[in-house]
């Protein structure tokens, strides 16, 4: 026996009802957009259909990427935004192109078709968060408008059920709200003590700094980094092949210059001319001695030794080793591993109302859960530019205990006075605002 063939009512109906399963079937907001604006288009056959939600166009009908500047989505926020201000109920009903104003009635007949209904999608408080525009050449009929009340509350379930639109603070009473809002304010005022974060380096306390002694190439570092070195001991040596050809040709230029004095000095008995020039020669050797002397000086200064005891602090001996250097240029230092000090760089934004003996908190790279103790001794009154371009204050601590190993770097913590919890969040945003409106 053959079943019974559907009448077009019973189709209507069968097609309407699998288009509510459907949306109700969407496993998130972006397929139950995309059903909304096409699964619909058999049934009802409208041109294009566009999804609205908050007055932004969501979804258009057969489009995966929306540009939010196109000429017909513009017209369709507008003409949804003016049609929804006339909108008292939730159900689908017809735009009447009077209800806009001129050049939205001519974009519509430019970009859309001639009969429009908007279907609101409303919230289950009855206030509307969106809305479908629909659009076809045909006139739209009663029962069509009924369906499509009926397939909007469906969707608006199903939106509503994908995304909540509850605000927090309708669930608590107004009261409770009170409560949190005085209990915030009471936090924010709660005085703690302020405190900004900065790079730090131990480094040497009254240390001596080993600079060159003159011009030249280093030839070879003599000593190792954090090697200990007492007083005499040989830390660099210079390149001394043209400097010892200086002295050598110095010690021979003052050998000739004192044999001609001796040699004027036995003739000046019996030649007058030779006895007028011995005063002559002997300010030559006078001038030969020193710079023998003088080159004999730069000879010895290519090799730079220790003045006292302690370590030899400086980085990399094969960075220094056959580069030329020029006088005075710091090559290392020597410093007493049992005094050192706590520097820090401080950027120019951080800078609080230091005390003059402020508290410092250090935490080192290679012991990060280890605080040591310090206390501010002197500040920077003039900002200096770091390596990478900003501009910080140098501040100098001394350590409680025992200093920890020259070189080690860390993160040092100052702090400063006490003060609103809200000024500690809010230093930065208030100085950017400062610096940005000028108040």
């Amino acid at each position: 026996m053959n079943a019974p063939q559907p009448r077009p009512l019973e189709q209507v109906f069968a097609q309407f009802l699998a288009l509510q399963q459907s949306m109700r079937k969407a496993r998130d907001l972006d397929a139950l957009g995309y059903a909304m604006v096409n699964e619909p288009q058999p049934l009802f056959g409208y041109r294009h259909a566009a999804l609205l939600i908050a007055g932004r166009v969501r979804n258009l009908t057969g489009i995966s990427v929306i540009d939010p500047h196109a000429p017909f989505v513009a017209f369709v926020e507008r003409a949804a935004r003016q049609g929804a201000a006339n909108d008292k109920t939730p159900q689908a009903r017809l735009i009447n192109p009077s209800e806009l104003d001129p050049q939205t009635q001519a974009d519509w007949q430019a970009l859309s078709a001639g009969a429009v209904v908007w279907v609101p999608l409303c919230a289950p408080d009855g206030q509307p968060f969106g809305g479908l525009w629909l659009a076809r050449e045909q006139p739209w009929s009663e029962p069509e408008l009924a369906l499509l009340s009926q397939l909007g509350e469906c969707q608006a379930h199903a939106w509503w059920a994908l995304q909540p639109r509850h605000p927090w603070r309708l669930r608590w009473p107004r009261k409770r709200l009170l409560w949190i809002a005085a209990a915030l304010l009471l936090l924010l005022a709660l005085p703690i003590r302020q405190s900004v974060l900065a790079p730090a380096e131990v480094v040497p306390l009254d240390g001596q700094v080993i600079a060159a002694p003159l011009d030249g190439v280093i030839a070879e570092f003599m000593v190792k980094p954090n090697q200990p070195v007492e007083a005499g001991d040989l830390l660099v040596r210079f390149d001394n092949t043209s400097l010892r050809a200086q002295a050598d040709v110095a010690e021979r230029s003052l050998q000739v210059a004192e044999a001609e004095l001796r040699a004027s000095t036995q003739r000046a008995f019996s030649d007058s001319d030779a006895s007028a020039r011995i005063d002559l020669l002997a300010a030559r050797v006078d001038q030969k001695r020193a710079e023998r002397d003088h080159a004999r000086q730069l000879l010895q200064r290519s090799e730079v030794r220790a003045e006292r005891a302690g370590i030899a602090v400086f980085a990399d001996a094969q960075r220094w080793t056959g580069r030329p250097v020029q006088t005075g240029e710091r090559l290392m230092e020597i410093a007493d591993p049992e005094r050192a000090q706590l520097r820090i760089d401080l950027a120019v934004g951080d800078v609080l109302a230091f005390a003059p003996d402020a508290e410092v908190a250090l935490f080192l790279d290679s012991d990060p859960l280890t605080r040591r103790s310090a206390s501010l001794v002197s500040q920077a009154y003039e900002a200096q530019p770091l390596a990478g371009g900003q501009l910080a204050y140098r501040f100098d601590a001394a350590f409680v205990e025992q200093p920890p190993r020259i070189g080690l770097r860390g993160t040092a913590k100052l702090y400063g006075p006490r003060g609103p919890l809200a000024l500690y969040l809010l230093r930065r945003p208030i100085a950017a605002l400062r610096q940005t409106v000028g108040i």
